[in-house]
């Protein structure tokens, strides 16, 4: 054993079924190599070379041991993630399938907005591209030279990353720049109906600039803090909400995978009302969801399905017109099967993409 985990270089793990065994043997043939268990769906089972078992480990309690310990608060602290491991599993699975950008009879200009420190800027040039529109990253230092004008384009993306290093907290000098030196041709892209998505610190920019909900009193709702305290990076479940207005996620039903990563993407609001109007007006287009929810009626979600303690597990928001709207999770992060971990296990893939291709359908 000793030999076989030793941390040294050229050491490899090779998944393979069995049937490809014998292959894989030739092919390693002058190479040492051995056996070390078979994967199943409960233990994670390691044997050595006389066969006996040196690891036998329940699949959850690697899966907790993995996610941490870390509680969100004194009343969480005695959460039991081992016995709610299913709840946090994805269980959306299907065939693999090729992809076949959709057939659209024109090409929309799409500007990704880009200011110092974003970092998501080319995952949203490949969406852009995947769902048919082609994309431009335009700096807001060019747009307020004159250099490109907004209205020129039928879509704004303004990605994810740390704008301006999140001094002031994330998102807002990159929504002080864009309201008090874009406001006039932000808003007149927003009334022409032209889609805006913003994503992460895209969204916490359009929510502290005031563009979104749109509706409400200024100031009305706000992202802020985790409520874990700390940075939060994993796979999230989001569950459409149909009868919302917003275009993209306009025919969408099943659920959408994609991953979070962020410190401040709790959604607060300023009172019960508040949340009331945005319920009322279905402004809620994406709710954090437990992978194995199949009831129709809504029920809170715990964390880590709920990553950053939102209210109402509120994880996008839309205005009324339905052509604005942001979200935390990262769609971008997951137009690829293989950019899901548990791709090869079988997982529904690429389901961040359809709210790009109806952002671009609507350009």
């Amino acid at each position: 054993e000793a030999i076989l985990f030793s941390e040294s270089l050229s050491r490899f793990l090779i998944e393979v079924r069995p049937a490809d065994m014998p292959q894989l043997d030739q092919i390693l043939a002058d190479v040492p190599h051995n056996c070390i268990g078979v994967i199943g769906g409960s233990a994670l089972r390691i044997t050595n070379a006389t066969g006996a078992t040196v690891i036998d480990v329940p699949v959850h309690e690697l899966e907790t041991a993995w996610r941490g310990h870390l509680p969100i608060n004194s009343e969480s602290a005695a959460v039991n993630l081992t016995a709610d491991y299913k709840q946090w599993t994805p269980a959306h699975r299907s065939p693999l399938t090729d992809y076949a950008p959709p057939s659209l009879q024109k090409q929309p200009r799409v500007l990704i907005l880009h200011a110092n420190g974003t970092n998501r800027d080319h995952d949203a040039v490949l969406a852009v591209q995947m769902a048919g529109g082609t994309p431009e990253v335009v700096h807001i230092n060019q747009l307020l030279a004159g250099e490109r004008r907004l209205l020129d384009y039928g879509m704004l993306v303004v990605p994810g990353g740390f704008s301006y290093g999140d001094d002031l907290r994330a998102g807002v000098l990159w929504s002080v720049d864009r309201q008090y030196r874009l406001n006039e041709q932000m808003q007149a892209f927003a009334e022409n109906g032209r889609p805006i998505l913003g994503i992460c610190n895209g969204f916490q920019v359009l929510v502290k600039a005031n563009l979104l909900p749109g509706n409400l009193a200024s100031r009305s709702v706000t992202l802020t803090y985790n409520a874990s305290g700390h940075f939060e990076c994993r796979w999230v479940t989001l569950q459409p909400n149909t009868a919302s207005p917003s275009i993209f996620t306009q025919g969408l039903t099943n659920p959408i995978l994609c991953p979070v990563a962020h410190g401040e993407g709790r959604l607060a609001v300023q009172d019960e009302t508040t949340l009331a109007e945005l319920q009322a007006n279905n402004l809620i287009p994406l709710q954090y969801a437990a992978s194995d929810n199949q009831s129709e009626e809504y029920t809170a979600v715990p964390y880590p399905a709920n990553p950053n303690g939102s209210i109402a597990d509120i994880a996008a928001l839309c205005n009324a017109a339905g052509n604005v709207m942001g979200l935390m999770p990262h769609p971008e992060n997951h137009i690829f099967p293989w950019q899901h971990p548990r791709h090869h296990r079988g997982e529904r893939g690429m389901s961040g993409l359809p709210l790009f291709v109806n952002g671009v359908k609507n350009a």
